[in-house]
């Protein structure tokens, strides 16, 4: 159908074609995980939600990626009340959209098909409409349990196409060069991931995402796959990215006139910097263009109301400080002023003629304008997600090294490629990036590279992960895991977590139902703690008052050490304590395993000799340099 449209603002009329845009909502998922570490707690979202029923946003995505452990680890509360009363509250106004990585689900490690059963099944039963599944190694053998089940239960299966970019090798030198030597070819062009894009599409998937959670995918790029995969493709086709380095916007607006079907934004007050465009700013855009989104714009500016209010409580509760917000805006009621205006319109032109450079400044201009923050350069230029880096730096900073931060990014490419050139996405870009660390330590203190590793890791090289991109070599994964072969993850050998009688909430079982054995399954320690404080509190709350029986603190026993002590490397959990007293070790053996930025950290003895004392317990957490044993 055809219609004119006319708009004004040094804009001229247009015969345009009329066309529909859908918009899913991140807001209450990865827009609070992106800038407010996840804390939004169940009353801040509910003050959300009867505007959000009004939106008609197509979907929200409200779950999943680090929502889950987030609101038992730091807000005591249940997630799947949360998804369960967001979806009682929203109905099927939008679809629930969660976030799973695959056969890894919400975790690290590959679960059985009868864990990802159950997960789906109550996920779906709980009011979940739409799974986005992806995989850390773009390995689609990794998303086929996911789908099957999500859409035996009628759910809608998106499946994401995670996108990354090739190293930045090393310039060869003038010898090198004349020896014949070349850094590797391209990996991940237009057509492997048009290639994987058809893989899911063959599995049953509904629609398929270009994901990008790092925001390193440029205007022209984006534009191009989405043209790619409209041609080759009978499914909608998403788009999602972040603005760290400073293309969300602009990318964002060439997937659009490239004809993409579905794009993720956020709300103001939620938007740019480190998560995903704002819908303000889409709306303006659209408008323009004569594009129809759907969503009720006066319920999005309610919802702002909200949003700026929590954004305060959260900046101050999160990080005690006031980060600047952006310039209030509300396209139904405010003018822009007219250079402002013009901006829009350069944007436009010059997505549609692939202007690249054009598009990407007249988009900065705008979001420069309402105060967003200015793209992130250090990202831009490593081409590295910006957790990665953070994580590289905090991760160095706990062990009082960050002058070795330039050598370890030097060391990604290498470090990267000899894992197999995975994807930078979540986690294997926080295993390749510890990694880098480890071997730039490795380096300062005369050790030869991987002296260290972390066990993810060696379960990367040795194939638990999945198949990578490119062939590990043989001889470096015998080096890494003590085996030449591929070896995937034998979930024949998974063991279900414990479920034990709680004699101190009455002997109730830890996990009463499958959703809360789920838990257990997905988080084992966050949930174990979450879980028995919730069963103590309802015994506690269920006795007489005079019946209480009045807890005696204990008081801290000083550590007295024997011996030798094993200590700390750096700030984390104890996932497990291997030894026990009176074992023999031997220098070298593995006493501890502790977890410390999202890794598995082998904790291994410098001594031999007799375990005399243990300090820690499983679940504790510990700072650099605490006694975790004592061998003498």
């Amino acid at each position: 159908m055809l219609y004119y449209l006319c708009y004004c603002n040094n804009s001229k009329t247009e015969l345009q074609m009329a066309r529909n845009l859908k918009i899913r909502d991140l807001t209450l998922r990865d827009g609070q995980q992106s800038s407010f570490a996840t804390r939004m707690n169940q009353e801040q979202i509910d003050r959300c939600l009867p505007f959000y029923k009004d939106a008609n946003f197509y979907a929200m995505e409200v779950w999943g990626g680090a929502v889950p452990d987030s609101v038992m680890r730091y807000l005591n509360e249940n997630p799947w009340t949360r998804l369960e009363t967001i979806y009682k509250a929203v109905g099927s106004v939008s679809k629930l959209t969660a976030l799973s990585r695959g056969r890894n689900l919400f975790g690290y490690s590959p679960y059985t098909d009868e864990i990802i059963d159950g997960f789906c099944r109550n996920s779906i039963e709980s009011g979940l409409g739409i799974m986005r599944i992806f995989d850390a190694l773009n390995d689609v053998d990794n998303v086929k349990s996911t789908v099957k089940y999500v859409k035996q239960y009628g759910g809608i299966a998106d499946c994401a196409v995670c996108y990354t970019v090739d190293p930045k090798y090393p310039e060869l030198s003038f010898w090198d060069k004349l020896k014949g030597k070349k850094n590797p070819a391209p990996v991940f062009t237009d057509a492997y991931f048009l290639d994987k894009a058809k893989q899911m599409a063959a599995l049953g998937a509904d629609m398929i995402t270009i994901k990008d959670m790092s925001g390193l995918i440029p205007p022209r790029r984006v534009a191009t796959l989405v043209k790619l995969f409209k041609q080759h493709l009978s499914i909608p086709v998403d788009f999602h990215t972040h603005c760290t380095p400073g293309y969300g916007l602009a990318s964002v607006l060439s997937a659009i006139v490239a004809g993409v079907d579905i794009v993720d934004t956020n709300c103001w007050y939620f938007a740019e910097g480190t998560g995903a465009p704002a819908i303000e700013l889409i709306h303006v855009f659209c408008k323009k263009m004569g594009i129809d989104t759907g969503v009720n714009m006066e319920a999005v500016a309610r919802i702002n109301t909200q949003l700026r209010e929590i954004r305060k409580e959260l900046n101050q509760s999160v990080f005690g400080t006031e980060k600047p917000e952006p310039k209030a805006f509300n396209p139904l009621t405010d003018q822009l002023p007219a250079e402002i205006d013009a901006l829009f319109d350069r944007a436009i032109a010059a997505a549609q003629r692939d202007d690249e450079a054009g598009t990407l400044d007249a988009c900065r201009k705008i979001e420069a304008y309402f105060g967003f923050p200015a793209p992130n350069e250090l990202v831009q230029k490593a081409e590295i997600p910006g957790g990665m880096y953070s994580n590289m730096v905090a991760q160095l900073k706990q062990l009082k090294a960050e002058e070795i931060l330039p050598r370890a990014m030097e060391l990604i490419p290498t470090v990267r490629l000899a894992a197999g050139l995975p994807p930078l996405v979540t986690p294997t870009s926080q295993i390749v990036g510890a990694q880098a660390v480890n071997c730039a330590l490795d380096e300062k203190a005369g050790r030869p590279m991987y002296s260290n590793k972390s066990s993810q890791f060696v379960g990367l090289v040795k194939g638990e992960y999945g198949k990578t991109p490119v062939k590990i070599d043989p001889e470096f994964r015998f080096k890494i895991c003590g085996v030449r072969e591929e070896t995937p993850y034998d979930t024949s050998k998974y063991k279900m977590q414990p479920n034990p009688e709680l004699p101190e909430a009455g002997g109730v079982k830890l996990a009463a139902d499958e959703k809360e054995v789920l838990l257990l399954e997905l988080f084992p320690l966050v949930a174990k703690t979450f879980l028995t404080n919730e069963k103590v509190k309802a015994y506690e709350a269920s006795k007489p008052a005079a019946a209480a029986e009045t807890e005696s603190v204990a008081e801290e026993k000083p550590i007295t050490i024997t011996g030798q002590a094993v200590m700390a490397p750096l700030p984390g959990r104890v996932i497990e304590v291997k030894v026990k007293v009176g074992d023999r070790v031997k220098a070298g053996d593995e006493v501890m395993v502790l977890e410390a930025m999202k890794m598995e950290n082998s904790i291994t003895t410098d001594f031999a000799g007799e375990v005399k004392q243990i300090f820690v317990t499983e679940g504790q957490n510990v700072a650099t340099e605490a006694p975790l044993v004592d061998i003498g």
